[in-house]
């Protein structure tokens, strides 16, 4: 138990029991220093107490461990434990978590073999369905860069073909440079020749999950999740445009903003510049205007 907690059990036997203090602290192993102290709290634990409850509004699927990469980019020296116990005080949490997967067993075939080794090695990109307010169907293609958990592009539209693939692809690797290796499922704007044709000729290898097998491509399948869950299924779409925009901001967000568990929670691809920040105070208010409009958006 706790100090607290033993000082609340000997506060209540001393009402119930005649007893003396000094028997009941040496009975249950509280010192008697620690029993006369009188508990305070930090002074600025208000502040802080205040700002994780904005961060976890904001952020609804956000647990502890995010909320305190946020707060010390923000500006706050806390302690994790420390963001732990407000949390749990204040009755925060985040939604039970979907069934686990069973493990996957390497095969012949599978691509799990090949594990990204640096920034440009392997590329993966996916599919993603939304609906707009009116009900009808828009796609998002998802391209991501599997060493760097950086989302290369989102693009947004109502149907996409082999040709636009190509086209994004095209402005990607002007920009970035063509990866070694791109993995993806057996749909067939991937698999499509002029695709896989164009992909040979600039070097770049294509690797191609089992089919039925989506957790082969884990990946992209885990950026898909969190931008189903953190975006998507929290967002009305009342236009094609709107969907572009919003998610085009979230792109931005998830790469310099979003804290990543498997990069010690740090953004993919945080800004060169660091913008200058109190020592502590609204953690929602230390984000860069632009950011902190696209924070609120959901």
């Amino acid at each position: 138990m706790s100090p607290a907690r033993r000082r609340r059990c000997i506060d209540h036997v001393r009402e119930e029991l005649p007893v003396s203090e000094r028997r009941i602290c040496r009975v249950l192993g509280q010192h008697r220093s620690t029993q006369r102290k009188v508990p305070r709290g930090a002074d600025d634990e208000e502040a802080l107490t205040a700002d994780i409850i904005e961060l976890a509004r904001q952020y609804g699927r956000y647990g502890y461990r995010r909320v305190t990469a946020l707060l010390r980019n923000a500006g706050w020296h806390v302690n994790r434990k420390r963001v732990e116990r407000i949390w749990r005080r204040e009755g925060l949490k985040v939604p039970q978590r979907q069934p686990k997967r069973g493990r996957l067993w390497l095969n012949d075939g599978s691509c799990i073999r090949l594990r990204p080794e640096y920034p440009g090695h392997v590329w993966s990109y996916d599919f993603v369905e939304g609906r707009t307010h009116d009900g009808r169907k828009f796609r998002i293609l998802a391209i991501i860069d599997e060493a760097s958990r950086e989302c290369m592009a989102l693009l947004v539209a109502r149907r996409i073909r082999s040709a636009d693939v190509l086209a994004i692809l095209a402005d990607l690797f002007v920009i970035h440079g063509p990866p070694a290796h791109i993995r993806s499922d057996n749909g067939p704007e991937f698999v499509a020749t002029a695709v896989k044709g164009w992909l040979a000729q600039i070097g770049v290898q294509t690797l191609y999950i089992t089919p039925g097998s989506p957790w082969e491509n884990g990946y992209c399948e885990s950026f898909n999740g969190s931008l189903r869950d953190e975006l998507l299924n929290g967002e009305i779409f009342y236009s094609l445009a709107e969907a572009q925009i919003l998610i085009e901001a979230w792109r931005r967000h998830y790469n310099t903003v979003r804290p990543h568990s498997s990069l010690g929670y740090r953004p993919p691809a945080p800004e060169a510049v660091p913008w200058p920040v109190p020592s502590s105070g609204s953690a929602s208010l230390h984000l860069r205007p632009a950011l902190a409009k696209e924070a609120i958006m959901h």
